[in-house]
């Protein structure tokens, strides 16, 4: 009897305890939703198969002109989705014009890029693999190389079996698309938004607070803590959006990023120019809010953002198929420009290669 009044006053202890925590959670549910288990599309419904394959996809370089180059390169998943580069390198070495964005969560966000040129991340995949800056390929040479390849022709049936021909440049950018719509990464923090145990401790909720008392939530706010708006940043000397509308209120407007993660997808800014959180949390302060963030304040601002780190993340690398005898060999010396010269020179009609452009990011 004694041993079970025991165990009724514990339980009894617990009962305020989780209620006071969901309250306090409950505090910034105008402000955020927690990551979803997946994050599915109308005209991209997942499936086991297409997911295996964009995954195989994702890391296989033959889809880039050197056949060096991958998705994963750029986007490594071992490092944040990110390369840690100001600007990603790209085909003869080349660098890209703007700092690669985390691949991670991309798929709740509202739009893709920098500028976000791209609705969805089925419409950014394709971006890379046709820049001549990135992995310099052409729908043409992709859906080759693919065709070449008898396993990934069998994948290809699998993941489209409705389609007479499943071997297309759509599909190869729709199954990429399909492994990323699972790259998602619960944090403590999506614990916190739950009122679940193990979420927040005591100084991230008072960096917490400090991030929606100063303004920072006003932008970085939503499933992404980011990523839902675009707002005018006067830094560097990137145009942003205008380079994409035209339009003179566009100069300087950019994405706002998600910071899921972001102690991991240094350096950062568009432009990749600052490697130290603390010093662009008081960039972010000092241009975005006017209010000079003290040491302490920056502190425990990271603190918090500290919660937004992936709690367990195990991601298994694919096998690839081998290449057969009619895969196009790789061509790591190619050059848009000489091309360019001899269809001047020639009249011949080239490869269909996108012209040279700033990096797709």
């Amino acid at each position: 009897m004694f041993r079970s009044i025991l165990v009724f006053a514990f339980l009894l202890t617990l009962i305020p305890l989780s209620s006071a925590y969901s309250a306090t959670a409950g505090k910034y549910s105008d402000y955020f939703e927690p990551l979803p288990r997946r994050v599915d599309s109308l005209t991209n419904p997942l499936n086991t198969a297409k997911i295996r394959l964009g995954k195989m996809l994702f890391f296989d370089p033959r889809l880039s002109r050197s056949g060096a180059i991958s998705c994963n390169t750029c986007h490594g998943l071992s490092t944040g989705g990110v390369d840690n580069l100001p600007t990603s390198i790209g085909h003869g070495w080349q660098l890209g014009g703007r700092n690669a964005p985390t691949v991670f969560n991309a798929a709740v966000l509202g739009t893709q890029f920098w500028d976000g040129r791209a609705a969805d991340v089925e419409e950014q995949a394709g971006g890379p693999i046709l820049n001549p800056v990135e992995m310099a390929s052409t729908e043409e040479l992709a859906v080759k190389t693919i065709n070449s390849i008898p396993e990934y022709v069998k994948l290809f049936k699998k993941a489209y079996k409705n389609e007479k021909e499943p071997v297309s440049f759509v599909n190869i950018t729709k199954a990429i698309a399909a492994f990323e719509r699972t790259l998602l990464t619960p944090s403590r923090f999506d614990r916190f938004l739950v009122g679940a145990r193990g979420g927040l401790r005591q100084d991230e909720i008072k960096g917490l607070e400090i991030f929606v008392s100063k303004g920072c939530v006003q932008c970085h706010n939503g499933v992404g803590v980011g990523g839902g708006s675009f707002q005018h940043f006067e830094y560097g000397t990137d145009e942003g959006r205008f380079n994409v509308t035209g339009n003179e209120s566009d100069k300087k407007v950019f994405r706002v990023p998600s910071l899921r993660n972001v102690k991991r997808t240094y350096p950062y800014f568009h432009d990749g120019s600052v490697w130290n959180l603390s010093e662009a949390v008081k960039i972010m302060g000092a241009v975005q809010l006017g209010v000079e963030l003290t040491d302490e304040e920056t502190d425990l601002i990271i603190k918090f953002l500290g919660s937004l780190t992936a709690t367990r993340l195990i991601i298994k690398l694919p096998l690839l198929p081998p290449s057969s005898a009619s895969t196009p060999l790789p061509d790591p010396l190619f050059s848009v420009k000489q091309e360019a010269d001899n269809v001047e020179v020639t009249g011949s009609t080239g490869s269909g290669s996108n012209p040279v452009t700033p990096s797709a990011e």
